[in-house]
């Protein structure tokens, strides 16, 4: 299925956090850039990302659904998906190295 959401950031904080990578160092603005093409994936398709199983989410997101888009160079966003059928949001919660995702995920 095929939707287009609405980018919200879960806080404000993360939101910084994004913005901050624009005007860092050249590996911090490549990540902005791969972050920036997978929002605009995002809002095209919610759903593009890989569904995380409910017994892998971990209990601080505080979240239904869980969504992570692999990016390059084993990064990974990590969002969920909200709204009804008229409007759908996908907020992003953070994005991590894929040491720190499996990490998180227990793998």
């Amino acid at each position: 299925m095929i939707l287009p959401s609405e980018i919200r950031f879960v806080e404000a904080k993360v939101k910084e956090a994004f913005y901050k990578l624009e005007i860092g160092d050249q590996s911090e603005k490549e990540l902005f850039r791969l972050i920036n093409q997978a929002l605009n994936n995002l809002e095209i398709n919610a759903f593009c990302g890989i569904q995380i199983p409910k017994r892998l989410i971990p209990k601080e997101y505080n979240v239904s659904n869980l969504w992570k888009y692999n990016l390059r160079n084993a990064w990974r966003l990590i969002y969920t998906i909200e709204g009804s059928k008229a409007v759908v949001i996908s907020l992003i919660l953070e994005w991590m190295n894929h040491k720190e995702y499996d990490r998180r995920f227990n793998y």
